[in-house]
């Protein structure tokens, strides 16, 4: 509460930016506050789209703003296609802190003089961001590094804002419940976690070194070392990358590197990551991708990482061959199986939905075919069947589009996965073919014979306690829920298992009572 009047002071803040840019809604709504915000700073003048307007507002309130609004733009589900478009293109550039409180912090971090660590420290940085900035040196071993630095204070900041951004996101649901649909408190959350990643430096070495385990063996694909001796919570050493960027294609053609080549390589190491892997690099910008002269691509910043569990690679796998195949009832199996759609909903229904959406995609030439606005359309398609998207679908989904960007600079006659394609044929039949899904089967009742024991034991005492007390219909139906609630612990979605430890509960449950 001691904070409400400054929240109210930095809200009017907040207000003022937004109008500035024209952003605040037009519509009737009930709330006196925006009304008052409408009429005081709302500018008439909107040349450009909606998206681009928010991006300047939040790039003039600061960091964390320009923080939250790259959290949004994958959130497609929430904003709208068009204006999550335009917010990625929200540019994460601030003005340079000064070179010396980058040395002292890389000397509170050691606990030492900058000169046991580096021979050579570039006081100017080579790039600055909302979070940090990264200064080209030399160790003293003689190896040339880009060390990573944490602005002076961001901690206090974000922590500062991400109260703000709770409070806002409780105040605006309870004054606009038109709102709620947003889901402001959730995206808040996400938001939360991301930032806690993002400003523990030791976080992102861990991601880039587990990234290069993952594809130490792949062709055309490598991942800078870390230098863990030089690298702390505010400090990210890592080997110095003096590559082509990816999107920079004169240059690429005057070093004589096969585009195409390197375009099969970029697509291969996405799907690797992604399906093999289920931990992808989630900040795909031309920015952050680099070609070396052998051709060899190298991604730099990895703040942004995607997981992915197996249940879901398998099902974004069999979602896309059902696709690929052109089997939309195949497709909509795959949603239902999965448990993603509910089962009151119509699977011919949503069979025929999807085809409305993916039809006119495959009717394009191949070149011009892409997964990620397949995916965009099947996500928005599927809200309408009470689908729930997880945001790392969304994640995937906006990496993908960025990906097929690249590729189609790289290369505007190919397409990324189409020359993937042979990865992709070998992967399906290795993990889901006839005998992969066998293996998978024996090893998904293998793990619920694992568990068995312990949901018995849950059940039981469950069970003996209804039993042996009052049997009321309301203390019955509380039991219940209690029991088929063990259901929701296994790890599988599917339905098939689920049914099958209901009827073995079903089971129990008549002998106790009988």
């Amino acid at each position: 509460m001691l904070r409400t009047p400054l929240n109210i002071a930095r809200l009017f803040r907040i207000l003022r930016a937004l109008g500035r840019h024209g952003v605040l809604p037009d519509q009737k709504h009930n709330s006196v506050v925006l009304k008052l915000a409408v009429v005081l700073f709302q500018n008439q003048n909107k040349p450009e789209g909606l998206g681009v307007r928010l991006a300047a507002a939040l790039q003039e309130l600061g960091p964390s703003f320009v923080k939250f609004g790259q959290s949004l733009a994958v959130r497609s589900d929430l904003i709208g296609d068009q204006v999550a478009d335009e917010l990625a293109l929200l540019q994460d550039r601030l003005p340079p802190f000064a070179g010396d409180e980058a040395v002292a912090t890389i000397e509170a971090e050691f606990k030492c003089d900058i000169k046991g660590l580096f021979n050579r420290f570039d006081i100017e940085p080579i790039a600055a961001a909302s979070i940090s900035q990264v200064h080209l040196a030399t160790t003293v071993d003689g190896a040339q590094v880009a060390v990573k630095i944490l602005r002076p204070g961001i901690e206090e900041a974000f922590a500062k804002d991400l109260e703000l951004f709770v409070w806002l996101a409780e105040w605006v649901e309870c004054l606009l419940p038109s709102f709620a649909r947003f889901k402001l408190r959730e995206v808040v959350g996400q938001f939360e976690k991301m930032v806690a990643a993002e400003l523990d430096l030791r976080l992102e070495a861990a991601s880039a070194s587990e990234l290069a385990g993952a594809t130490k063996d792949d062709f055309g694909f490598k991942v800078p070392a870390v230098d863990w001796s030089r690298t702390a919570q505010r400090v990210l050493t890592i080997e110095w990358i003096d590559g082509i960027r990816i999107d920079d294609v004169e240059r690429i053609e005057k070093a004589n590197l096969d585009r195409e080549a390197i375009l099969k390589n970029s697509a291969s190491a996405f799907f690797n990551q992604v399906f093999r892997d289920g931990f992808f690099h989630a900040d795909m910008h031309p920015g952050n991708m680099f070609v070396l002269e052998n051709g060899t691509i190298v991604p730099v910043d990895f703040g942004i990482m995607g997981r992915l569990d197996r249940a879901t690679r398998y099902y974004l796998a069999d979602m896309l061959l059902g696709f690929l195949q052109r089997d939309y009832k195949k497709v909509a199996d795959v949603h239902f199986d999965a448990g993603l759609v509910p089962p009151n909903q119509s699977r011919d229904a949503f069979a025929l939905a999807i085809r409305s959406v993916a039809e006119p995609i495959f009717d394009h030439p191949m070149q011009q075919i892409s997964i990620a606005g397949l995916l965009a359309r099947l996500f928005q398609t599927a809200e309408t069947f009470q689908m729930e998207i997880q945001p790392q679908l969304l994640l995937l989904q906006k990496t993908m589009l960025v990906a097929e960007g690249v590729g189609r600079k790289l290369d505007p006659q190919s397409n990324m996965w189409m020359l993937s394609r042979p990865l992709i044929e070998t992967w399906m039949r290795r993990h889901r073919g006839p005998e992969a899904r066998l293996h998978e089967g024996i090893e998904t009742f293998a793990g619920l014979a694992r568990r068995l024991p312990r949901l018995v034991e849950q059940a039981d005492t469950i069970l003996c306690r209804l039993a042996n007390e009052n049997n009321s219909p309301a203390r019955q139906r509380s039991f219940l829920r209690a029991v088929f609630g063990i259901a929701d612990e296994l790890p599988w979605r599917s339905n098939t298992v689920r049914i099958l430890l209901g009827v073995f509960l079903g089971l129990l449950l008549g002998y106790y009572l009988n």
